[in-house]
């Protein structure tokens, strides 16, 4: 949903109450011992939640030696408020029985661990942190923006730590920020809990990773809640684009073609790209996608887009093996400082 046009042509804000009922999904990580609160005895308390508030909401199954889950809530800005809200107060009020004794705070208090893709967290961080500092003044809450994306992901945590009511109010105002820019949404890798891969052996990324049978590049639009394959949507910009034959549908074996978009920082694309592109080249050889590369940055970020296409396995496969260079640029980058 765009901003509104008035006669003039120009851009009118959204009413508070446009914003309300938009519908959005926003995810958290939590724990385990966090996931059994949520859920409850026979599950409840996410019904309870559900017919409180009339979001859709669920928790990723448990993978055996990951100790985190994701909690998705998809439904109105007003609903996942509210949501998030009473979330905050079962965990401050669970937390005494569930043995999260070392998470109970004196103060009355419980962080929210949200999951915000990498290329819309500039705006809820604002020029020189302006927009974060305004959310936690208007809501009294303290926030945290994690500054890595997460594993075999685009997405990163910004911890939200204040009263039940409070984070109600902060996660009213986050909403606000990923309404307005949708749009930089759209292609998110969303983050998969899943056993990670060791530096020199193989992906063991069960219930994520190569031959598993649940991709991880969902991007967020309720598709959490349905066994339907995900919808992908080329966003392709440049204005050569309309004198392009239409890309094929499918592969030659027959499966459906896929195309998704990662943002890749500037300064990493050269290391992923390698001398006279023999990364990428080995990238596409192997996974058998077709990556191309924006030749500029599509926002003020700095950031360059990927575009891959192919069938869901080459996709996941080229993906898996960018992220895998990324993470080893990282830690070289990382070792290199110290």
């Amino acid at each position: 949903m765009g901003l509104n046009e008035n006669n003039e042509g120009e851009v009118a804000p959204r009413t508070e109450e446009e914003y309300a009922e938009t519908q959005l999904t926003l995810r958290a990580i939590v724990s385990s011992k966090e996931a059994g609160v949520i859920i409850g005895k026979a599950g409840k308390n996410v019904a309870d939640l559900r017919d409180e508030t009339g979001v859709r909401a669920g928790v990723s199954k448990v993978v055996q030696g990951v100790h985190d889950r994701v909690l998705s809530v998809t439904g109105s800005l007003r609903g996942i408020a509210k949501a998030y809200g009473l979330v905050a107060k079962g965990l401050l009020e669970g937390a005494p029985q569930m043995g999260m004794g070392g998470l109970l705070r004196t103060d009355g208090t419980h962080p929210v661990r949200l999951l915000i893709s990498h290329n819309q967290m500039g705006t809820i961080i604002g020029r020189q942190g302006l927009k974060i500092k305004q959310i936690q003044d208007a809501s009294g809450v303290r926030m945290v923006a994690q500054k890595e994306m997460l594993p075999q992901s685009t997405e990163r945590v910004v911890e939200v730590q204040g009263s039940p009511q409070s984070i109600e109010k902060a996660v009213w105002e986050i909403g606000k920020c990923l309404i307005d820019d949708s749009e930089r949404g759209y292609g998110t890798v969303l983050y998969n809990p899943a056993v990670r891969v060791q530096p020199g052996g193989g992906p063991l990324m069960n219930g994520g990773g190569i031959g598993g049978n649940r991709s991880y590049n969902r991007t967020g639009h309720g598709a959490d809640f349905s066994d339907a394959p995900p919808t992908y949507t080329n966003r392709r910009s440049g204005s050569d684009a309309a004198n392009r034959p239409p890309p094929p549908t499918h592969t030659e074996d027959g499966e459906e073609m896929q195309t998704q978009n990662i943002s890749i920082p500037s300064d990493m694309v050269g290391c992923i790209i390698g001398r006279q592109g023999s990364k990428i080249s080995e990238i596409r050889k192997s996974s058998g996608a077709r990556i191309s590369i924006a030749k500029a940055p599509h926002d003020e970020s700095g950031e360059r887009m990927f575009t891959i296409t192919g069938s869901a396995a080459s996709n996941e496969k080229a993906l898996y093996l960018l992220y895998e260079n990324l993470e080893a640029e990282k830690m070289r980058r990382s070792q290199a400082q110290e």
